[in-house]
């Protein structure tokens, strides 16, 4: 499987992704072409040195003056340039989690009226539809992104002086579920538009996924820094058509703890974020009956299941045992319909798939398929077949 890996450790922006993907083989001359036939703007790319690391660095001339645009003068200008029909959709995407972001920061509900400034620039429109075009150019089975740097310290812009990261970069970090970290740096090295391009494209991930490196390119940033200001990325085969996972497993006794008790910390873990909640009979020493506590978690939600533990059971003590979980497969959650009795009815059901594409498994949402059966009066597990059946004929 071919990948793109990102590794922003010196913090990524759209001119940083256009030039990273342009070195690692993406079509310049298209691209170059494709840019400055829907912007008013030309284009340059040229070999630099970044403290010693040889970078593509990629400069958008823009008129001297340029008008604040909207939200939907925006979309009017790349839905003007005609672009591939995936290259515009993945751009349109981008602009749509950028006014999301800005909206949700300014309390703006009505986009139509949402104004950009520094993103709403014909430099920021050429790196969004420049970055889409040459990602889809390599031509990748998935992208991900490792850690972020994101900066320190405080930013001018139109708004006033901002915290790094900037606050909509943070909704954005938020929703594409990223990793991300601060600089010694006192500067902003993680820019809007940088972070709603990997939101757009990438999967985030805490380590480097197994495989081996088939080319890397770096694409330079504007700051000089004490360290190489540059993107760094990688086209990579990966051994697995899984998603690579980081997982903690972690564990306690309970030997004094009501079954009324247990059940209650059972839901509120799930509620608190954990992976699953497994609680085992056990016997300890003396022959006491107890239980064996077992949470699957993300190593960020360790600390808050263990105290939660601990204050439920009245432990002294959690278990945390590092596990790397390298066979997980993408899921999502989709609707289908389904005939019950003559009737129609709507459940949820998980579609399992690898990073390939390939269906690997599909199951029913219970909670859903039980209130099915009990307004049909037929048993779940039928209602369950049924839905699971509705659902490989759509998605196989």
């Amino acid at each position: 499987m071919k990948a793109l890996v990102f590794n922003p450790f010196s913090g990524a922006a759209g001119d940083m992704i256009l030039g990273c993907t342009l070195d690692l083989g993406a079509n310049r001359k298209m691209v170059k072409e494709l840019i400055e036939a829907s912007v008013n703007v030309s284009v340059d790319i040229r070999e630099v040195m970044k403290k010693g690391i040889k970078a593509l660095d990629v400069r958008i001339n823009v008129p001297e003056k340029e008008p604040v645009r909207t939200y939907p003068e925006i979309l009017d200008v790349v839905k003007a340039a005609k672009l591939p029909s995936g290259v515009e959709a993945s751009a349109l995407d981008i602009f749509s989690k950028l006014a999301e972001a800005e909206a949700s920061v300014h309390g703006q509900t009505d986009l139509e009226k949402l104004h950009f400034h520094e993103v709403g620039q014909s430099d920021a429109l050429a790196d969004i539809i420049g970055s889409s075009a040459a990602i889809h150019s390599l031509n990748c089975d998935s992208v991900y992104c490792t850690p972020i740097n994101v900066g320190s310290g405080t930013i001018e812009c139109a708004h006033g002086v901002l915290p790094v990261p900037a606050p909509a970069t943070l909704e954005l970090l938020k929703k594409g579920k990223f990793y991300f970290r601060g600089g010694a740096e006192q500067k902003e090295l993680l820019t809007p538009t940088g972070a709603a391009i990997l939101a757009h494209f990438a999967r985030p991930l805490e380590a480097f996924p197994q495989g081996r490196v088939i080319s890397i390119g770096y694409g330079a940033g504007d700051s000089e820094l004490a360290g190489p200001n540059v993107l760094q990325g990688m086209l990579c085969e990966l051994d697995s058509c899984l998603i690579p996972d980081i997982i903690e497993v972690l564990e306690t006794n309970a030997d004094d703890v009501s079954g009324e008790v247990l059940g209650n910390l059972f839901e509120e873990l799930l509620a608190m974020g954990a992976r699953d909640v497994a609680i085992l009979p056990a016997t300890m020493k003396k022959g006491r009956p107890a239980h064996v506590i077992k949470v699957i978690a993300k190593p960020e939600d360790t600390e808050k299941l263990a105290r939660k533990i601990i204050i439920e059971t009245g432990s002294l003590g959690v278990r945390v045992i590092p596990t790397r979980h390298r066979l997980m497969a993408a899921r999502r959650i989709e609707p289908v319909k389904f005939e019950v009795k003559g009737q129609i009815y709507g459940s949820a059901v998980k579609i399992a798939r690898d990073s390939e594409g390939i269906l690997l498994n599909i199951s029913a949402e219970f909670e859903d398929c039980k209130k099915i059966a009990k307004a049909s009066g037929i048993p779940v597990k039928e209602v369950m077949r049924k839905a699971e059946e509705a659902a490989r004929k759509l998605f196989s």
